[in-house]
């Protein structure tokens, strides 16, 4: 029996997969697998040494050097077989695939395979590596930057020996021949310090806040951080009701509908009813003889909700879309949620002028909706520039006429000097204008905050869940990062 795993070894390790499949008791299975294990794992020599049996059972030791796609390495393990008596009283090697690797069952075999995609060097705009454990906010969008660009920039992907089953699907891993090594750098739209600074602010306003930063000018996402850093990707990918950041839009609607000016007077009461259900203000607050600009400063949910008195109904809904790119396909370079703004009517058409109801955005959204409102036109957000993939970017089909510009500016302007915005960010030099929101759930004591500006050329959003008062949560992260561009 010794003899017959001896020659059964010499056989396999010369490479006469014939001879040694002949000196087991299933020779078309054995030559079969054998030939499999040599093509599956690109061996170039094995060297198979014999151990001391333990009655019928001989361990052996296996020394494979493999070259897969020029990459030359050596993998060693330990295995056994059994030698038993045949049908015809000849000794034989019985055969299975844990004769090839131990851990092997029916139907499955070991293959060298490349590991998914190639590795990537993300750099910001300035050139400089972006990496998980500097920036961990970044930890699931650059794992998506490696599947999507990894084999554009012409990375070589790692490669690895495996299990693989007798469907095709991979198991367990079993050794690392290579890591991969990353081709040209992908540029992303990323501004370093800004990231670095906004993954700090979030961390203060924990433990499940988000933000993002990004260009009115160009649509470049310029920062994205959440906490905890790791997991969901909130930022881009989390649906919230908007809160009263949304009047940013409803406010737009109203300019470009011709019968509003910063001006126009627009009563703000503490109670309004629509669609059979009465709606109130925050602590019930109502302002004598208000117009549209006192309301949006003051963020008065009444007011904000009797226009939907004189707008046809969808009328929001067109503006976030046709102006603001809400619910068109973005092409971000990484999977967003892009929001969603259903038309409605009844009780539900007021909810929506205020932020609640049906609609739902990520702080990606609202940090476009800020962006839009200051450049006047809306830019598809990016974090990997078009020209990287020459990928078709969503186009809103309008944009706010020059006089609702102007006077949108106007009463962001307005609010963060001196509406609900000043006690965080009223302060801030240069050209400043901003939005709170506070969110009602369902389910939840506190509401969520939300908070959008921008300053200058950089605009952000922020959400910080079942916090309270936009001002005092999200307010916070959104000034520091401006503060900081």
């Amino acid at each position: 029996m010794r003899t017959t795993a001896q020659q059964f070894l010499a056989a396999w390790e010369s490479g006469d997969a014939a001879k040694a499949a002949s000196l087991t008791d299933n020779a078309t299975k054995a030559g079969t697998q054998l030939v499999s294990y040599k093509r599956g794992l690109h061996t170039t020599s094995l060297t198979l040494t014999g151990k001391q049996a333990t009655g019928f059972r001989v361990p052996f030791s296996v020394r494979t050097r493999l070259d897969y796609g020029g990459q030359k390495t050596t993998w060693t393990y330990d295995s056994s077989l059994t030698v038993e008596r045949g049908g015809d009283g000849r000794a034989v090697v019985k055969w299975a695939p844990s004769v090839l690797y131990p851990k092997l069952t029916t139907g499955q075999s070991v293959v060298a395979a490349p590991v998914g995609a190639p590795p990537v060097k993300v750099v910001d705009r300035a050139g400089k590596e972006l990496t998980a454990a500097q920036y961990p906010s970044l930890t699931g969008i650059l794992s998506q930057l490696r599947d999507r660009y990894g084999a554009r920039m012409h990375g070589t992907p790692g490669t690895e020996i495996r299990v693989r089953n007798a469907d095709g699907s991979a198991a367990q891993v079993l050794g690392v021949l290579s890591r991969g090594k990353p081709g040209k750098p992908l540029p992303s739209t990323i501004d370093a310090g800004l990231q670095a600074e906004a993954e700090k602010d979030v961390k203060s306003q924990g433990p499940d806040a988000s933000v993002v930063a990004v260009q009115p000018s160009t649509g470049d996402v310029l920062a994205v951080a959440m906490a905890p850093a790791k997991g969901f990707d909130k930022a881009f990918q989390g649906t919230y009701a908007p809160g009263s950041t949304f009047k940013v839009i409803t406010a737009a609607t109203l300019l470009d509908s011709g019968k509003f000016t910063p001006s126009t007077p627009l009563n703000c009461p503490q109670y309004f009813s629509y669609g059979g259900l009465t709606f109130h203000n925050v602590d019930k607050m109502k302002i004598e003889h208000a117009t549209l600009a006192m309301d949006f400063e003051a963020s008065c949910n009444t007011a904000f909700m009797s226009t939907a008195q004189a707008q046809p109904d969808g009328a929001v809904e067109n503006e976030a879309r046709e102006v603001f790119g809400l619910g068109l396909t973005w092409s971000t370079g990484v999977p967003s949620f892009d929001g969603s703004v259903p038309t409605t009517s009844g009780a539900s058409k007021a909810m929506t002028y205020i932020g609640q109801g049906k609609v739902l955005v990520s702080p990606l959204d609202m940090a476009s909706v800020a962006a839009t409102a200051k450049a006047g036109v809306f830019h598809q957000p990016v974090i990997v520039p078009a020209s990287v993939d020459n990928r078709q970017l969503a186009q809103a089909p309008r944009r706010m006429s020059a006089s609702s510009e102007a006077s949108l500016r106007e009463l962001m302007r307005l609010t963060a000097r001196q509406g609900t915005a000043a006690p965080v960010i009223g302060g801030l030099s240069g050209d400043v204008g901003a939005k709170t929101g506070t969110a009602e759930v369902d389910g939840r004591q506190k509401p969520n905050s939300w908070f959008v500006a921008y300053r200058g050329d950089v605009a952000a959003a922020a959400v910080v869940p079942g916090s309270g008062e936009g001002y005092k949560f999200a307010g916070k992260i959104v000034t520091a990062v401006l503060a900081a561009s």
